[in-house]
């Protein structure tokens, strides 16, 4: 075949995939409900599961964080029915912005979703535990001050060394809380301390049954698995274990560890992350399940094409595009001697992108088009 003829192809396919579900699509072949781990009753409260995006912070020009378009985001995602929304959890939010901001996000979250089902799920960590406790104290001042279902997630303090310190960190969280945790295993660029240990979540778990037992399993490499296994083996003490790593294995962890859900920070698909989700509490009843985790592979892929940040990068231009953000502009650290630091004072940086990459990022995101509620 020609390239002229080739290029014709691929836009007239782009053209197509465009018409929102218009065109055809090859589906995969049905799952059986045999294909998927046996779900065991985790118990817990039933809202923590499912597809909770990380929201990505938007900035206005000065830098500052724009609160209007983080309120439009949350309601984005509320739209497309995914169970929970994030907010401040990812590297950039929970180290790159001041508590001040933090605090006047989540409110302005709360609000945005009151009177909805979508659970607000509010980051509260820090270097500290007294860090920690500031922040879960507000989230519980705002589940008294909205109609909003709120929940926290919290990562390891960057000073922990030991079980022991986490064991202390989380029970101080849960003095100022009466809600669901989700504990994410991992910690932040400058964590050096060790994940929560399968035993200690077990334990945390038993200690406080409506607290605790909610895991974002986030553990590096070959022990992200093998632990999940041991989390979900330990139900019904453990309620809910996410997936996580951007959703790379959410698939797999899904059908054969028994993960139930996901927590990424890809808020520009989260129509396509509740979409998957719908359709692996169905068990594949439609045959599209690989095909829609595969086209959301495919913009995952593109971080080969595309350098940046993998969390934002490109994906603030499909923000852009779907009419959320107003810029592609991010808070990012510095670099001190070859390493990763936070810096006194923001720096701020526009993602910048070629044509070609444009028109690459638009050809696959229009591949999305059938699983894609807002368009």
């Amino acid at each position: 075949m020609q390239r002229r003829n080739f290029l014709k192809i691929a836009v007239a396919g782009t053209a197509m995939g465009a018409c929102g579900g218009c065109a055809s699509h090859e589906t995969s072949p049905k799952a059986k409900k045999t294909d998927f781990a046996e779900r065991k009753s985790g118990g817990g409260d039933s809202r923590i599961r499912g597809a909770f995006p990380i929201l990505s912070t938007p900035y206005e020009p000065s830098g500052a964080v724009d609160y209007g378009v983080l309120a439009k985001e949350a309601k984005f995602v509320a739209q497309c029915k995914c169970q929970g929304a994030i907010w401040p959890q990812s590297g950039d939010s929970c180290d790159l912005l001041t508590v001040d901001e933090k605090l006047k996000g989540m409110e302005e979250i709360a609000k945005s979703l009151e009177g909805g089902k979508t659970v607000a799920t509010f980051g509260c960590q820090g270097g500290t535990a007294e860090e920690m406790t500031v922040l879960a104290k507000w989230a519980e001042k705002l589940a008294s001050k909205y109609k909003t279902p709120i929940a926290v997630i919290s990562r390891p303090p960057d000073n922990a060394v030991s079980q022991k310190d986490l064991k202390n960190y989380y029970l101080e969280l849960e003095k100022c809380v009466n809600r669901p945790v989700i504990i994410q295993t991992a910690g932040g660029i400058n964590y050096r301390g060790p994940a929560p240990s399968v035993e200690l979540l077990i334990w945390l778990a038993r200690h406080n049954p409506g607290v605790f037992g909610y895991v974002k399993e986030e553990s590096e490499g070959s022990k992200c698995n093998g632990r999940m296994a041991a989390e979900i083996a330990a139900k019904p003490l453990i309620h809910t274990v996410f997936s996580a790593w951007g959703g790379w294995q959410w698939l797999h962890q899904a059908r054969r560890i028994g993960s139930e859900g996901v927590i990424t920070e890809r808020p520009a698909y989260a129509d396509l992350l509740a979409y998957i989700w719908a359709q692996m509490e169905n068990y594949d009843m439609n045959g599209t399940l690989n095909d829609a985790f595969a086209k959301y592979l495919l913009m995952l892929n593109l971080r080969n094409f595309i350098p940046g940040d993998d969390l934002r990068g490109l994906h603030l231009y499909v923000l852009q595009k779907r009419g959320i953000f107003k810029n592609r502009l991010s808070r990012i650290y510095e670099k001190k001697n070859g390493k990763t630091a936070i810096p006194k004072e923001p720096i701020i940086s526009d993602m910048k992108l070629t044509q070609a990459q444009k028109d690459e990022i638009e050809t696959c995101f229009a591949s999305l088009a059938p699983y894609l509620s807002a368009q």
